[in-house]
């Protein structure tokens, strides 16, 4: 029998789905509230490329910070900071003054408070779980941040911005204010264990990571597959709304009941991730999830029927989180724990950073065809890619395998 994850872990999971339930009624509020300002796929699918923006140019020093405080200090600042940015919005929407400006200001500044949130929440878990537990408790806070976000944020979200545009942005604010509060109610302090020596500067610190992950040939060339990855998928997340209300005609409710397949496509492949690469290996399930993802998120693009299009965007889902939950492991497996925020910042500048280009492309690429072609495109180039990782896998396999036999 697997030993207890422990109440750190659970005061965890706590925080986390109530940050993620809150995070869920953004991703759904703030695209809805954008079509109620314009019509332009480019300006819409703007509204993703500056939500994702602050990766590429804050998860560097956000990974150094992380690196020098308390984590779950660091966790609870970030959400305080959120929860204002999205109560102000929520002002501009009752009082009538919201703007594409204002959204756009919102959208960035909660970014950058992600970039913290983010690295410091990855960056506590193998403080709290051993090193044999990281693919269950990574496979829990994943099910739960995808289920929180989707499954329900998604619903709720749609349903909250149909009785008015301000009750979504108000429930979100809530919702992070009380993520804050539970995150410091985990006991015990998660400072990470630095080297003694002359104190050094956030340059130093993130010069220190990025070339520690330069140096990993593994990991340097999971960056780059994962990198190259997220780019081709969010070609298709800026004009996901636009394709929801146009191409499928289902309505503001009906694109956050497709953002709730998703989410259940994502909730099982969260649970089945850890127990599928025990029993047929990591390397098969990272590749048959790369696989489904690219067919099912490439065949969405030759349906009009709104019910099979929902079950396209749950496979493709399941697919992302046999990848989420398994390469996290592997990073928190294989890098040490006083560097972890800052080679994650690098893994995420390239990941996350690769998102509003892509979001550009796809909204520059549908203005100039069609919303379909964005996932045609875009389920074509990550077959591609799916090849490439297994490669990879594949000359790397004595690292992977051994990457959880110790727990130091």
């Amino acid at each position: 029998m697997s030993a207890p994850l422990g109440p750190a872990f659970w005061q965890l999971y706590a925080a986390s789905s109530a940050s993620n339930l809150a995070d869920g009624v953004n991703r759904v509020a703030l695209p809805l509230l954008a079509t109620t300002l314009t019509r332009d796929p480019v300006l819409i699918a703007a509204l993703t490329s500056l939500a994702f923006l602050p990766w590429l140019l804050f998860a560097l020093p956000a990974g150094a910070v992380v690196d020098r405080v308390d984590r779950k200090r660091a966790m609870a600042g970030a959400n305080a900071v959120r929860a204002v940015a999205l109560g102000g919005l929520a002002v501009t929407a009752l009082t009538g003054t919201a703007s594409l400006v204002v959204l756009y200001a919102v959208a960035f500044s909660v970014g950058v408070a992600e970039t913290v949130y983010d690295s410091a929440a990855r960056a506590v878990l193998p403080q709290v779980v051993r090193r044999d537990q990281l693919d269950r408790g990574n496979g829990l806070l994943t099910t739960a941040e995808e289920a929180s976000q989707g499954f329900l944020g998604a619903p709720l979200g749609s349903v909250l911005f149909a009785l008015a545009a301000a009750a979504p942005l108000l429930t979100t604010a809530g919702g992070f204010l009380l993520a804050a509060l539970l995150v410091l109610g985990i006991a015990g302090v998660h400072r990470p264990a630095r080297a003694p020596g002359p104190r050094t500067t956030i340059r130093r610190d993130v010069a220190e990571g990025v070339g520690w992950l330069w140096r990993h040939r593994f990991l340097r060339g999971l960056t780059l597959v994962s990198a190259s990855t997220s780019l081709v998928q969010s070609m298709t997340t800026g004009v996901l709304v636009l394709f929801a209300l146009e191409d499928l005609g289902i309505g503001e409710a009906g694109y956050g009941l497709l953002l709730t397949a998703a989410g259940v496509g994502a909730v099982v492949g969260g649970l089945l991730a850890a127990p599928l690469a025990r029993r047929i290996g990591r390397t098969a399930t990272l590749v048959a999830g790369a696989v489904l993802s690219a067919l099912a998120l490439g065949s969405i693009a030759f349906t009009g029927n709104a019910l099979v299009a929902g079950v396209l965007f749950g496979l493709e889902t399941a697919g992302v989180l046999f990848w989420n939950v398994l390469t996290m492991s592997l990073r928190q497996a294989l890098i040490p724990e006083e560097l972890f925020g800052r080679v994650q910042g690098g893994y995420r500048t390239l990941v996350w950073g690769g998102i509003p280009l892509g979001a550009l492309v796809g909204g520059v690429l549908a203005d100039a065809t069609a919303v379909r072609t964005v996932f045609a495109v875009a389920g074509a180039c990550l077959l591609l890619l799916a090849g490439v990782l297994w490669r990879l896998l594949v000359v790397h396999r004595g690292l992977v395998a051994g990457a959880f036999d110790d727990d130091d």
